[in-house]
């Protein structure tokens, strides 16, 4: 089958044709950096992961590009005396780096930060004035504009005529020609920190936000590129500024482009300005990472997503079924546990039809279910059959326990603590082999009070801590 894609821009699927098949190409619009990331933004960023995740599957190589917009309004206006804008910056970067990592998002190929890029960003403005389609304000203040209505296809992306649109509120209006007109360079003011300013053709000043992602799309992919991502809050001004400014200067841009839907709260977007919004340091200090993957990513990425207490207990009863069945079934077939019994169709086919996990985790437990039916009637080829299967889905979707096992347990703690409950294991084995049954009872009792479940079995005894 071809991958399907749904193209904001198109509005309906697209079969995925990609440029070059042996090296894929998206760019994914990351964070800015003016405070901690909420649990939208750690959803966002998971779409595009087993986005990427399936199209490595299927064409090999993938070079992602997630940016940082370290130099912003919000960021420059959150700075102090004692965190200067840009080590709040780098600090910030910090937490949504350590979110990603925690519920195991791939690092991008790249991943430039805005000030990194300022020359390009000159660059791809002077072009723009060149062929007439920006300007610098007349009143010296330098700052220059896009001038939407010198380009016809400015709303291609959302459908909106320029008459339509309120005035652009991404920079003072002074000079502008239009309201709509948006900020391609921002001159300096004289509120604003002084080591947040760069020579410019124009006047000293600081790139607008647009710009930033034309610029470093366009160094670090090409002209022109496979995919390109964010949430669906970005579509209009954000992307659509960006497909403008990158068009009118003769690039081609963007072939497909995907949008996540939103964390919501109460039917209302989650974010910061709202104040609604949970922060993923929060989450992840009291759900199991896998836990809050699995929430994130149960339902459709192009679907509202309202998270509550029961999204954790689904997703942390769902787990813990997929969890046994590994773990019984691994006790069984040993290391060919890692064998690859090939990923089933129906599970190609969901990922395959604009990336359905919600189809693909139903073929997952019912794998599971199967394998559970085989572990019952001691079918060890049965039972080989679906792990191997599911445990080639649950790398796709990054939510193989096992290799969550592999990292937490690499560490002395998870060793010492295997040790201490081998000894009690066989402590309580050596008690019921004297029938010294109140013996027996008691280092049970006491492992459970640890939160550690003891499982008896034909081939011996095994632990778990609690889910």
């Amino acid at each position: 089958m071809t991958i399907r894609l749904y193209d904001t821009r198109a509005q309906q699927l697209r079969d995925f044709v990609p440029l070059d098949p042996e090296n894929i190409t998206m760019y994914v619009c990351g964070p800015t950096v003016q405070s901690g990331p909420h649990i939208g933004h750690v959803r966002s960023a998971l779409s595009y992961d087993i986005l990427r995740r399936w199209l490595q599957h299927r064409y090999g190589r993938v070079t992602v590009v997630r940016n940082v917009t370290d130099i912003d309004d919000k960021v420059l206006a959150n700075g102090t005396d004692a965190e200067p804008w840009w080590a709040l910056a780098y600090r910030m970067e910090q937490e949504f780096a350590a979110a990603y990592t925690g519920i195991g998002i791939l690092p991008p190929t790249y991943e430039p930060r805005a000030t990194g890029s300022i020359p390009q960003m000159q660059e791809l403005i002077q072009t723009l004035i060149e062929r007439g389609h920006a300007y610098a304000a007349p009143d010296g203040s330098g700052d220059v504009y896009f001038d939407v209505r010198s380009w016809p296809a400015y709303g291609e992306l959302t459908r909106q005529s320029i008459d339509a649109m309120e005035a652009a509120e991404d920079a003072d209006p002074r000079g502008k020609r239009n309201p709509q007109d948006f900020a391609l360079w921002k001159g300096a003011k004289p509120d604003e920190p002084a080591d947040a300013v760069w020579h410019s053709p124009w006047g000293d000043g600081r790139p607008g936000w647009h710009i930033e992602c034309s610029a470093m799309s366009k160094r670090y992919l090409g002209a022109e590129f496979d995919i390109h991502g964010g949430g669906l809050d970005l579509r209009f001004p954000h992307h659509e500024n960006e497909l403008a400014q990158s068009t009118a200067a003769g690039d081609g841009f963007a072939r497909y482009w995907v949008h996540n839907g939103l964390v919501t709260v109460d039917g209302q977007k989650m974010s910061k300005s709202l104040g609604n919004f949970t922060l993923a340091a929060d989450v992840l200090k009291t759900h199991d990472p896998l836990v809050v993957r699995y929430a994130l990513a149960a339902a459709h990425y192009r679907s509202s997503l309202d998270l509550t207490e029961s999204s954790w207990a689904e997703a942390e009863a769902a787990l813990g079924r997929i969890r046994t069945f590994v773990e019984r079934a691994g006790r069984v077939v040993g290391d060919e546990a890692a064998s690859d019994s090939g990923i089933p169709d129906a599970f190609v086919a969901a990922l395959d039809d604009d990336l359905g996990i919600p189809q693909a985790l139903a073929v997952l437990h019912e794998t599971v279910r199967v394998g559970n039916t085989a572990l019952d009637a001691r079918d060890a080829d049965g039972v080989r059959a679906a792990l191997g299967s599911a445990l080639s889905m649950l790398s796709i979707l990054g939510i193989d326990p096992r290799a969550q096992q592999q990292t937490n347990g690499a560490g002395a703690e998870a060793s010492a603590l295997d040790a201490l409950v081998r000894t009690m294991i066989d402590q309580r084995a050596q008690a019921r082999a004297d029938k010294d049954w109140a013996a027996a009872d008691r280092i049970r009792d006491a492992v459970a009070a640890a939160g550690i479940t003891l499982e008896d079995t034909p081939d011996g005894t095994h632990w778990s801590i609690d889910g």
